[in-house]
């Protein structure tokens, strides 16, 4: 069996954070653009930032791209709060054009403004803001891409460069003084945003999204629920009427599809690493729009259906889909607990296998659990949004299961006596790979990071 690995992060900002991983990491690179290890575990103890707003390794640098309440370049209004999932994707003369969440429900401090065209509900406050680069980096550029929806969390792009963005919510309309039902996604055009419009994409399904990926060659979109009560989320695939059609092409429609792993209601219950199951099924969801009862609430047959908490991060690799559980406890109605799985399936085999868990080394008031956003890394291994308790990190882990400490969050929201720091979202690297995204949550900040990946 796979043997467990752990690292205890030494040096400024990381002492004392310690992850254990059971599994082979290796297994999640193979066949991804990614081929080549660092050879290294990490590149050093973090340096303490003079500004207070980001520690990094020596050797690399930030550049603050954006903060919450700053005029937008396009004169829109104020950038929004609360970023969140976010992609990196090739803009023109050689920039990026980097498309942003922003989670926010009705309660938001700043709301993404309202543009005519591109908002779906005058009362949702949530979003997308996109910001053009030049190939310095710079930004040129800084413009709302959808609005009208709400608590956008994360999504994922699409093999034609545009971004799925997801609501994790599913109010309908009257609830919270929203004029429309929420739950969906929307396709966006980060250059172009008014190409997509604001059209909710029913057909994929209306429940707490939280991400998606698409399989390149059969063009199926997995996508994720985190539920916030019990049952919790399912994992879905969608079977889009034009699989390979391009902008627009999933408004067409298709087919919704829930996952079922026979005799195993609750993906949480299986806790060794390397567990595989073959004969996966996929049972249509009966009523996507979901008009009288939740998706994960619906009859699915004798059968059931399986669920767990969660359901997060997900991504193409190879020839499969990745995807995280960020925790499971028992105390709110899991089977059993953990500090964060990595699932893989193999569309081709139709085959389901645990191959990664996440969990504190030491005290699980430290850092090291609940995995949120991750991505795959230039030096070949995977990064890690932690979204747990204590200080909050981007955390890398090599191909060979090492973890270091990549980013150390300074923005202190509490006091010198109780410190609070906001959780890292949306980490995306460039497409030359030079660059990495992240967001810092609260304060809303978009942070640039290069260096010698």
């Amino acid at each position: 069996m796979p043997t467990s690995r752990r690292t205890v992060l030494a040096g400024t900002g990381a002492l004392g954070a310690s992850i254990a991983f059971s599994g082979d990491l290796s297994e999640l690179f193979a066949g991804t653009a990614f081929a080549q290890e660092a050879g290294r575990s990490g590149y050093g103890p973090l340096v303490p930032d003079p500004d207070g707003l980001l520690d990094l390794p020596k050797g690399f640098r930030y550049r603050v791209l954006s903060r919450e309440g700053d005029p937008l370049r396009s004169g829109q209004g104020e950038v929004p709060s609360n970023p969140d999932g976010m992609a990196a994707f090739a803009g023109r003369h050689g920039g990026v054009n980097l498309v942003r969440n922003h989670e926010n429900r009705h309660t938001a401090a700043i709301r993404v403004p309202a543009v005519k065209g591109i908002t779906y509900d005058p009362m949702g406050m949530g979003g997308c803001t996109s910001l053009a680069l030049d190939r310095r980096g710079r930004v040129i550029g800084e413009q709302v891409a959808i609005a009208g929806t709400s608590t956008n969390c994360a999504g994922g792009p699409t093999p034609w460069g545009t971004w799925l963005t997801c609501e994790e919510i599913e109010d309908r309309a009257g609830t919270n003084g929203y004029t429309k039902d929420h739950g969906f996604i929307f396709e966006v055009d980060p250059s172009d945003p008014r190409r997509t419009g604001a059209v909710p994409l029913t057909a994929m399904g209306r429940f707490q999204h939280e991400a998606i990926a698409v399989d390149p060659g059969r063009g199926v979109v997995y996508e994720t629920e985190d539920a916030f009560d019990r049952p919790f989320g399912l994992f879905y695939r969608f079977l889009p009427k034009r699989p390979h059609g391009g902008l627009g092409s999933l408004r067409a429609g298709g087919r919704l599809q829930a996952m079922r792993v026979p005799g195993v209601p609750d993906l949480s219950s299986v806790q060794e690493t390397g567990t595989s199951f073959s004969g996966v099924e996929w049972v249509d969801v009966p009523d996507p729009l979901a008009q009288s009862t939740p998706v994960r609430l619906q009859d699915f047959g004798p059968k059931g259906i399986t669920h767990a908490q969660k359901l997060e991060g997900c991504y193409w690799g190879g020839s499969c889909v990745y995807f995280v559980s960020s925790y499971a406890r028992s105390r709110e109605g899991s089977a059993a607990d953990h500090f964060g799985q990595i699932w893989r399936y193999e569309p081709a085999a139709g085959r389901l296998t645990l191959v990664v868990v996440f969990g504190p080394g030491t005290d699980v008031q430290l850092p090291g659990e609940e995995p949120d956003n991750i991505c795959l890394a230039p030096s070949g291994g995977l990064m890690v949004c932690e979204d747990g308790a204590g200080a909050q990190h981007v955390f890398g882990v090599t191909r060979r299961g090492e973890v270091y400490a990549m980013a150390r969050g300074r923005q202190n929201l509490g006091t010198e006596e109780a410190p609070e720091w906001g959780e890292f979202a949306g980490v995306t690297f460039s497409p030359d790979h030079d660059t990495m995204y992240v967001n810092c949550y609260t304060p809303g900040t978009t942070f640039a990071v290069t260096g010698p990946w």
